[in-house]
């Protein structure tokens, strides 16, 4: 994990911060973008592209990126599994604990050293299920 830098304090990162810990749907940057703007008018998508950058590279958020399309941004910085819906794209935090052993097991038949895992689920969420 990155270190987090000391710098000026920013409310527009406050609230994209904030506003990222309360979710577990991992929004694009225009989503935060679309729902900052009803805290803070005046914000604009360069801004929020680039809160974004400072938060990831600092590893304060995640930056999830998958196939190419637009990246999604976590506030659980703690190692933990993820769902993506393969009709809609919804990515979403699974509730298992992270499972050390897998780490363990890949470095006894890897050449190299494994550090951690991500792992995605994939399949249909709830609303594509039903629909």
């Amino acid at each position: 994990m990155a270190e987090v830098i000391n710098r000026k304090h920013s409310r527009q990162r406050d609230a994209i911060i904030a506003f990222l810990k309360s979710r577990n749907d991992h929004p694009t940057a225009e989503e935060i973008y679309t729902e900052i703007r009803h805290t803070i008018p005046n914000i604009s998508l360069g801004t929020v592209y680039r809160n974004l950058t400072l938060l990831s590279d600092s590893g304060e958020i995640l930056r999830l990126s998958f196939d190419g399309k637009a990246d999604h941004f976590d506030g659980t910085i703690h190692p933990h599994y993820h769902f993506i819906c393969t009709r809609c794209g919804g990515l979403q935090d699974i509730p298992l604990p992270y499972d050390n052993q897998l780490d363990i097991c890949a470095n006894k038949v890897f050449d190299g050293t494994i550090e951690s895992h991500s792992l995605i689920f994939e399949g249909l969420c709830k609303s594509c299920s039903t629909t």
